[in-house]
């Protein structure tokens, strides 16, 4: 999966790698070309006491020094932007692809995971990235190169390389190994933090409603307690590394040093060919710590790679068709035909076998118990889900069918839990019709009976809303709502519970004004108060998930027992004991 992703989000950037590549190799071939002129100096400059030699040699490293330090510049500057690249093309490939998903993948995932893969995820990869550009592409040609150098000043010391690099890689490499499944875990974890931390401050006034603070810390607390021992013990594993290292290093300097100085005795080698021996030596264990390190990232950024992949695979279950319908008449209609919806794996359908037809200029309300499927039905109008069974029409035309921005354009929806977003009152209202201008956003909060809390706030349309709309009342976030769903003008509103917050006398003002506004337009209610759709042109009840009656309020109080006992149950309530 790692190298997949790599693959398919690095083409862009085939020119900026092969310069890193290339200026990598610069680089490091500099690096490896000063010790021996070091050793020319010591052998040729200092030993014979040459001290033209000396600054020849000597000016002729710091040349070689400052293209080494301006080829690295010019890697790092390049592998970093190129990694910055990578990571906002993977956060946007993400992101767009989760917003063509449907309820369904979205619950499948959970917003706490979806959030954790396209940040720390593709943090966990980019810094990958940024690594290898510049750490990875060095290591083996400073480990080539080294191994070549070194034969190159004394071939006898040559087996000292192949005991000191075989330890080293073993050894990191077994401490690497068994840090991969720790890696795996602590991104559950930090999953796992995440949703806690989320479900904690969106249910704040629940929290402390039922003075669960206590709980909550307690509940807060194991899983940051899981999360701190993943990454201690994972920690642990670390630390080993730096440790094993510098013992290899420590160890081989001492044993060049002890044989390299019986080799001097001998005359089988000179001081400055020992000490450049010496520096390649380490070069090429630094390289093989480096490409180590680099293998330590690895498992951490592959299973980051794994979850982006699995989100990017994943495909929506409500996908666009292929020869989408874009010209439809304008008509304001709305109708299903044997609808059945069943979620996958459940036992039971939620929905079955429902039909209705709702014409331009009506008013259709839907009633029913909890967990009838009255939201389930509202969701597959704008194919926030798809049937599993029937059809639903829009205008004449299946919805599987029409261009989802025809779809849409089309439907004007106020959601059960009417979310604001971050912003203003005005940006807020104008995610109905972005060119709105203020008097049109005025008049739709005139007939959504919000025009006078708004025109109370200080700033009135520049008034900051919130996230989640947590700044205003539930019954002013419902107004906002129906107000935003009005600035589009829609031929087809749909109502999902949309006055449950508003008093009676708010309602009745509100669907009053809604009158002459949706008289062209077709409009479905779903709603638990039966004094809000008394006057609907057609009510369907539901039951189970499918339809017990269908009529005018009085015609279904005498022929349906269903809706007279939740018409019966709302009078009892409201009988005072």
């Amino acid at each position: 999966m790692l190298i997949r992703l790599l693959r398919d989000q690095l083409r862009p950037y085939h020119r900026a790698l092969a310069a890193v590549v290339l200026l990598q190799f610069v680089g490091t071939m500099a690096s490896l070309y000063l010790p021996s002129l070091n050793a020319d100096i010591i052998d040729l400059g200092v030993a014979r006491g040459d001290t033209d030699y000396i600054l020849r040699t000597g000016g002729w490293m710091l040349l070689v020094s400052l293209a080494q330090i301006v080829c690295s510049i010019g890697a790092v500057h390049l592998g970093a932007r190129t990694a910055m690249g990578f990571g906002r093309d993977v956060r946007a490939a993400v992101f767009t692809h989760v917003n063509r998903f449907s309820a369904r993948e979205v619950a499948r995932f959970g917003a706490p995971s979806l959030i954790t893969r396209n940040t720390n995820d593709v943090q966990q990869v980019q810094m990958l990235v940024l690594m290898s550009c510049t750490m990875l592409v060095a290591a083996p040609i400073m480990s080539v190169g080294g191994v070549v150098m070194a034969l190159r000043e004394d071939v006898g010391l040559s087996w000292l390389m192949l005991v000191s690099v075989p330890v080293l890689a073993v050894a990191l490499g077994l401490v690497t190994r068994r840090m991969v499944p720790g890696f795996r875990l602590m991104q559950t974890r930090i999953d796992a933090v995440n949703r806690v931390l989320r479900e904690q401050i969106t249910g704040i006034r629940v929290v402390r409603a039922f003075v669960r603070e206590p709980y909550e810390t307690r509940r807060f607390a194991t899983v940051n307690a899981d999360l701190t021992a993943t990454a201690l013990q994972t920690g642990r594993l670390m630390a080993l590394v730096f440790p094993v290292v510098m013992l290899v290093l420590n160890v081989s300097s001492v044993a060049v040093l002890w044989f390299g100085a019986q080799r001097v005795d001998a005359g089988a080698i000179q001081v400055g060919a020992l000490t450049a021996f010496l520096q390649y030596l380490m070069q090429i264990l630094m390289a093989v710590m480096m490409a180590t390190f680099m293998l330590m990232m690895v498992p951490r950024a592959a299973v980051g790679a794994e979850r982006i992949v699995e989100v990017l695979d994943t495909d929506s279950s409500v996908l666009p068709p292929a020869a989408p319908v874009t010209e439809v008449p304008t008509r304001g209609e709305l109708e299903l035909r044997g609808v059945r919806f069943q979620y996958p794996g459940a036992a039971e359908p939620v929905l079955r076998d429902v039909s209705f037809r709702v014409t331009a200029g009506t008013t259709t309300a839907i009633v029913g118990s909890t967990g009838a499927g009255k939201t389930t039905l509202l969701s597959l109008i704008p194919r926030l889900v798809d049937v599993t069974a029937g059809a639903v029409l829009v205008d004449g035309v299946d919805v599987r069918e029409l261009a989802p921005d025809e779809l849409w354009r089309r439907i004007g929806l106020v959601p059960q839990r009417p979310y604001l977003f971050t912003g203003t009152v005005a940006s807020n209202l104008r995610y109905g019709n972005p060119d709105a201008t203020d008097a049109e956003l005025w008049a739709a909060l005139e007939i959504a009976q919000a025009r006078d809390f708004v025109a109370a706030m200080p700033e009135g349309l520049a008034a900051p809303i919130a996230q989640g709309g947590t700044n205003v009342s539930g019954g002013q976030r419902q107004r906002l709502a129906i107000a935003r769903a009005l600035v589009r003008r829609p031929e087809i509103y749909l109502f999902d519970d949309s006055f449950s917050a508003l008093d009676l006398g708010t309602d009745a003002r509100l669907r009053a004004a809604l009158r002459p506004v949706t008289a062209d337009a077709a409009v479905v209610i779903v709603a638990q108060r039966v004094s809000t759709i008394v006057d609907a042109d057609q009510i369907i009840v539901l039951e189970n998930g499918g339809v017990v009656g269908v009529g005018r309020h009085g015609q279904l109080l005498k022929s349906c027992p269903t809706y007279a006992e939740i018409v019966a149950s709302q009078q009892t309530a409201e009988v005072p004991a």
